[in-house]
């Protein structure tokens, strides 16, 4: 009996040995490609959280600049942010808020490039949108209305299309493009919705222009005329 089990283990082994030889080399490789992809996974979270780690703090810097008014500091730390950590959101969020600070504190050439930059190189679109309307803005205040409406061109989420439009109308208005003007707001006035607040200032820039409201369409209805 014990002869016939060991011929039976042997016959098993036997298998098992030519069954290695022929897919020991593929498993061995797929086994590699899984626990290695694996290990991949588990550095890039890792690397995530160190960048996430690291670019907070350096976002605390910016605010802490901000905060003191220091605008040497609020640039140097700006640069520092966009060159280590541009990729992230914490550094949108920090061009932004300097923006804003270098802007108040007389330094509009500051603002606009730290603006351009998160509308150029941002990777949300949302924050490009807002960088947009804001320099926008500024270039508004300086004249150069052209420039403003260039700024404006770009495509930007749904949400932010009436705000876009409405932000045109007044370029258009101080051009005197009256035909324009009104396009615009008419844009914006459907594209809020009713019960916003801004819809309500979007409707006495209408009525200023000579537009009754109530003779406007919804932006549904005006798409399927």
């Amino acid at each position: 009996m014990a002869r016939h089990l060991d011929l039976e283990e042997q016959e098993q082994l036997d298998d098992l040995k030519h069954f290695w030889n022929k897919y020991g080399n593929l498993i061995s490789w797929f086994l590699i490609a899984v626990f290695g992809s694996f290990a991949a996974w588990n550095g890039w979270q890792y690397w995530q959280r160190t960048q996430a780690a690291q670019a907070s703090a350096l976002y605390d810097e910016v605010e802490r600049a901000v905060a003191g008014g220091d605008t040497a500091r609020v640039e140097q730390a700006l640069k520092d942010m966009q060159d280590k950590f541009g990729g992230t959101s914490y550094a949108q969020q920090a061009a932004l808020l300097a923006a804003k600070t270098l802007a108040e504190k007389g330094k509009p050439d500051a603002a606009k490039a730290a603006l351009q930059w998160v509308a150029n190189d941002a990777s949300d679109e949302g924050y490009q949108a807002i960088a947009r309307l804001r320099l926008a803005g500024m270039l508004v205040e300086a004249k150069a209305y052209d420039d403003a409406l260039k700024q404006l061109s770009a495509k930007v989420p749904p949400q932010f299309e009436a705000l876009v439009a409405d932000r045109r109308g007044d370029i258009y208005n101080l051009q005197n493009k009256k035909a324009e003007a009104k396009a615009e707001y008419t844009r914006a006035w459907q594209g809020f919705a009713a019960d916003a607040d801004y819809r309500t200032l979007v409707e006495v820039k209408l009525t200023a222009l000579g537009v009754d409201v109530k003779t406007l369409k919804p932006a549904e209805a005006a798409a399927k005329s």
